[in-house]
C-alpha cells in the first residue's frame, strides 16, 4: 500500500522516528505507539514477510526474538558492569593517567576505540562513559558522549568480535582480513572526530587535575568486569567457531553474560537499583529494532560504493542487522566497507546502535536527536571522510557473491 508512492510501513516508521526527535522526554511512550500502529496496519493491511494476520506476526517473531533477546540481556547485563566498573574506583585514578587538558580527552576515546576491538561494543561504551563521568567530574557534554559511541562503533567495524554485524559477516563466510581492512577508514574517522569532541568537553568541563587522595582499588569488582567480558568473548568465539547454529536459536552471549552475573553476585551484591531505568531505555530500543525489522526492505540497489556509503546513514535509523543480513545475501559488496559503513554510521543518531542507546541510558540528556546532531557534528563529517579515504587507499574490490 503506498500514499505519494510511499509505502505506508516507512511513512509509520519515519513518524516514530519524529516523535522520538520531538518528544524526546517521552521516547518510550512514543516507541511503543509507533510500534502498536505499524503492527496495527500489517495485520489489518499488508501482512507480514512471513504471512498474513496472527501467524504472521508469530512467525516474524520466532525469527527476530533471538536478536531482541540477545540486546535485551545485554543492555541491562552491561548496566550491571559498568556499575561493578565504576564502583571498583578504577575510574576515580584515571585522572593520574590522563593529561589535564583536550589531550586526556582524546586518549580515553582510543582506549574505548581499542577495547571494543575485542569486546562488546556496548560494553565498550559503557566504560568508556563510566571513565568519564569521573574524570569530567559527572559533567560529559553531549558532544563527547557521541564520540564515545563513535569511538565504541569504530572500534568494532574492523573486528568479527567486535560487533554484531561483523560476527554475522563472519558466519557467512566473509573472511576476518576482508573486515580488518574497515580500520583504515575507522582510524581516519577517528582522526577527525576525536579532537574536536575533546575540545568541546575541556572546555565544558576539564579534567580534573589530581584523583581524590587514599582510594582504593577493589579487586574483586575487577576481578568480577573482567569475567564478564572474558564469558562474553569466549560465548562469542566458541558458538562461532564450533556450534553456529546455536546462535540461531538461543541467545548466546546473553546467557553468558547474565550467568557470571548471577554466579559472582555472592562476592559483590550487583547494584539492581539501575534495572528499572535501563530496562526502560532497553525495552525502547527493542520496540524500535522490532519495527525496524518490520519494514519492507526486502531488495537493497545494486552493490556498489555509493550504496555502501548510503546504508551508513540508513543504519542510524534503521536497525543495522537486517540491512547486514540483506547485503550478505545480495553479495557483491567489498565486505570492509560494509563492515565499516553499518557499524560506524548508527553513531550518528543516538538511538542508530545499541552502544548509542545505552550510553543514553547512563546520561538521559542525550536522548536528544537534535543535539546529538548539532553538537556531534563531527561524527557525520568523519563517517564520510573515513569512507572516501579508505576508498582513495584501497579502491572498490567487490568480492563474488556468496
Amino acid at each position: 500500500m503506498l500514499l505519494f508512492g510511499i509505502p505506508v510501513d516507512f511513512i509509520l516508521f519515519a513518524l516514530t522516528l519524529l516523535g522520538v526527535a520531538l518528544f524526546h522526554h517521552h521516547t518510550l511512550p512514543v516507541a511503543l505507539t509507533g510500534l502498536a500502529a505499524i503492527i496495527l496496519y500489517k495485520l489489518i493491511f499488508t501482512g507480514f514477510k512471513y504471512g498474513a494476520g496472527l501467524g504472521g506476526l508469530g512467525h516474524h517473531m520466532a525469527h527476530e526474538w533471538v536478536t531482541l533477546a540477545n540486546l535485551f540481556l545485554l543492555l541491562m547485563g552491561f548496566a550491571l558492569l559498568s556499575r561493578h566498573f565504576e564502583e571498583s574506583r578504577i575510574p576515580h585514578e584515571m585522572p593520574a593517567l590522563l593529561p589535564d587538558d583536550w589531550k586526556g580527552g582524546v586518549i580515553l576515546l582510543v582506549l574505548v576505540f581499542v577495547l571494543s576491538g575485542f569486546l562488546d561494543n556496548i560494553a565498550a561504551a559503557l566504560i568508556g562513559g563510566t571513565v568519564a563521568r569521573s574524570v569530567f567530574q559527572g559533567k560529559v557534554h553531549i558532544g563527547y558522549l557521541a564520540a564515545i559511541v563513535a569511538a565504541s562503533n569504530a572500534g568494532g567495524a574492523g573486528s568479527v568480535v567486535g560487533d554484531t554485524t561483523t560476527t554475522m559477516m563472519w558466519i557467512a563466510g566473509v573472511s576476518p582480513l576482508a573486515v580488518i581492512e574497515a580500520y583504515i577508514a575507522a582510524i581516519a574517522a577517528m582522526l577527525i572526530f576525536a579532537v574536536p569532541a575533546s575540545l568541546q568537553q575541556q572546555r565544558y568541563s576539564p579534567i580534573v587535575k589530581k584523583p581524590p587522595s587514599g582510594l582504593k582499588v577493589d579487586a574483586i569488582r575487577v576481578f568480577i568486569v573482567a569475567a564478564i567480558l572474558v564469558a562474553a568473548l569466549a560465548a562469542n568465539i566458541t558458538a562461532n567457531l564450533k556450534f553456529p547454529a546455536l546462535l540461531d536459536i538461543l541467545p548466546v552471549l546473553g546467557i553468558a553474560v547474565w550467568v557470571v552475573i548471577l554466579l559472582t553476585a555472592a562476592l559483590r551484591k550487583p547494584d539492581w537499583s539501575v534495572m528499572p531505568e535501563t530496562f526502560k531505555g532497553t525495552i525502547f530500543l527493542l520496540a524500535l529494532v522490532t519495527a525496524a525489522s518490520m519494514m519492507p526492505v526486502e531488495k537493497l540497489p545494486a552493490a556498489s560504493w555509493p550504496t555502501a556509503l548510503g546504508l551508513g546513514f540508513v543504519s542510524a535509523v534503521f536497525d543495522n542487522i537486517p540491512l547486514t543480513a540483506l547485503a550478505l545475501k545480495q553479495g557483491g559488496y567489498d565486505w570492509g566497507y560494509l563492515a565499516y559503513a553499518v557499524g560506524f554510521g548508527g553513531s550518528m543518531i543516538w538511538f542508530g546502535s545499541s552502544a548509542g542507546v545505552a550510553l543514553a541510558n547512563m546520561y538521559p540528556e542525550a536522548k536528544s536527536v537534535g543535539r546529538w546532531i548539532t553538537q556531534g557534528w563531527p561524527i557525520a563529517v568523519a563517517y564520510v571522510v573515513g569512507f572516501f579515504v579508505m576508498l582513495a587507499i584501497l579502491g572498490w574490490r567487490p568480492d563474488a557473491p556468496l
